[in-house]
């Protein structure tokens, strides 16, 4: 059997650079040391840069949208440069490279997007005209399907970087995850956590997922230690959903599945881009059946949406 990580044989963790990132890859340090009751010295954390994170002058839309926050990260895992790599699931794609695994998540944080403005208090309160920031084609899709008054510009960069745009006028409002703010434990923010029935969120939105290579046994030990079953059930449904609709971080969808007991239930949604025509559908089942939920729901709904729906 193979032996668990020393201080002299550091456990590397790989992670982007942003301060989220790092947030949530020391969270993964804590939770394995704990679990394998190991010092925090038997694990590293190896920072990579990636795509997303130095491209901040065009829109994600605009580049080549397929592992911009994951690929650097995901080359360093195969050619063993790292042991795991530590991702926003959200930012994931719904497969994963030959040789790679997302089989371990972290239990998830609050689902819901953040309002977050220096001068309203809620989006209902914003005037015509008034300006909000964002990058996300989701959210983008979403203010204009329900608040076609509103302005909406290109907003990249990370959470401080979000904000110092807020100060210096950029935008009158813009949205953050609220796992993210939670994770970040940043105090002062004046933001307002936005209900899922006025706005679904992102799929797999706060939850930290982990990924190895699909032949270290001793990295799929360590990482079933930690992997919180509740949230991989919902994850499989809700990524299911977005492998269905082939869906990327250019694809405005939504989706959550959450657990009743011993059943799942599933919300989904596409929008146009214009926000012209948004789709939904509900689902429930036994929470096993997470997966063929969420690949139904895909199936109605581009069935509703016709040739065309997200050009």
């Amino acid at each position: 059997m193979d032996q668990m990580p020393s201080p002299a044989h550091a456990f590397r963790i790989g992670t982007r650079g942003s301060p989220l990132a790092l947030a949530q890859a020391h969270e993964a340090r804590e939770r394995l040391a704990q679990a394998l009751d190991l010092p925090f010295e038997a694990f590293t954390i190896v920072v990579i840069k990636v795509t997303g994170d130095q491209i901040l002058d065009k829109p994600l839309r605009e580049i080549d949208g397929k592992g911009l926050f994951t690929r650097e990260i995901e080359e360093a895992l195969l050619a063993g440069e790292i042991d795991i790599a530590v991702h926003s699931t959200k930012d994931m794609p719904t497969a994963q490279p030959d040789g790679l695994v997302m089989d371990c998540y972290l239990p998830r944080e609050d689902v819901r997007d953040a309002f977050v403005s220096l001068k309203y208090q809620a989006l209902s309160q914003m005037p015509e005209g008034a300006v909000v920031g964002t990058s996300s084609t989701r959210r983008r899709a979403q203010l204009a399907a329900r608040f076609p008054h509103l302005n909406v510009v290109e907003f990249r960069g990370n959470v401080q970087t979000r904000l110092m745009k807020l100060e210096k006028g950029v935008a009158d409002a813009t949205f953050l995850a609220t796992a993210g703010l939670n994770r970040l434990s940043l105090e002062g923010v004046p933001y307002q956590p936005i209900s899922p029935d006025e706005m679904l969120p992102a799929i797999a939105q706060g939850a930290i997922g982990i990924e190895r290579r699909a032949d270290d046994d001793r990295a799929a030990r360590m990482l079933a230690a930690i992997h919180d079953t509740p949230t991989g059930h919902r994850l499989a449904a809700e990524r299911a959903l977005l492998a269905g609709l082939d869906g990327s971080c250019e694809t405005p969808i939504a989706g959550l599945a959450e657990l009743h007991g011993d059943t799942l239930s599933l919300r989904g949604e596409i929008l146009r881009h214009d926000g012209s025509r948004v789709l939904t559908d509900t689902a429930s089942g036994p929470i096993s059946t997470g997966p063929e939920l969420g690949r139904a729901m895909a199936e109605r709904l581009l069935d509703k949406a016709g040739e065309g729906f997200f050009d």
